[in-house]
């Protein structure tokens, strides 16, 4: 895994044995930023990004200059590596351990964009749930894009508030309007 673009363009991630995630992969990525670069102007939105696992997304939007990145993942060696990876190559990614379902997401940051990235499910109703808890977790963000990555069997296009969805190898990213 590597950053794909930015000021640490190129830079490999050593990511530790004992962080067991699925990375989104680096094609996906580059996909995904290709069409974010043209929607926004990153050194002006903030960014948080739950289930942050490896902290690739985070990396990545720091990289190319956010303002500010809330990373948030429940497991401590998730949160261990992306803040120490965040401080040894001076990130602006602020870096906490939470469960979204069961902690308070609310920060003084009205985000422009999250992007959630939680373990695949094979269940619709997993997903649904985690929308409807988002939308009432980060309502104060109610104007802000979600981008949600889900394994491509899962269908959401019924969901009134997708506004486009994007596949990438056995991925799906899709778009919602909080």
């Amino acid at each position: 895994m590597r950053i794909i673009s930015g000021k640490l363009k190129g830079k490999k991630l050593n990511i530790p044995k004992n962080i067991k995630v699925r990375p989104t992969t680096d094609q996906s990525r580059e996909g995904l930023f290709n069409i974010l670069v043209n929607r926004f102007d990153f050194n002006e939105i903030k960014v948080l990004d739950i289930f942050s696992g490896t902290g690739s997304i985070s990396f990545e939007f720091s990289s190319r200059g956010v303002e500010k990145v809330y990373s948030i993942d429940k497991n401590y060696n998730s949160v261990k590596f992306i803040k120490n990876f965040s401080e040894e190559n001076n990130l602006n990614i602020k870096v906490l351990k939470r469960d979204i379902f069961k902690s308070n997401l609310k920060t003084d940051v009205k985000f422009d964009l999250i992007f959630a990235d939680p373990p695949y499910s094979n269940k619709k109703k997993y997903y649904t749930n985690l929308l409807s808890v988002l939308r009432k977790k980060i309502s104060y963000s109610n104007d802000a894009l979600l981008i949600l990555e889900h394994p491509e069997n899962i269908e959401l296009k019924n969901d009134e508030y997708i506004i486009e969805q994007r596949k990438y190898g056995g991925c799906v990213f899709s778009f919602i309007n909080l």
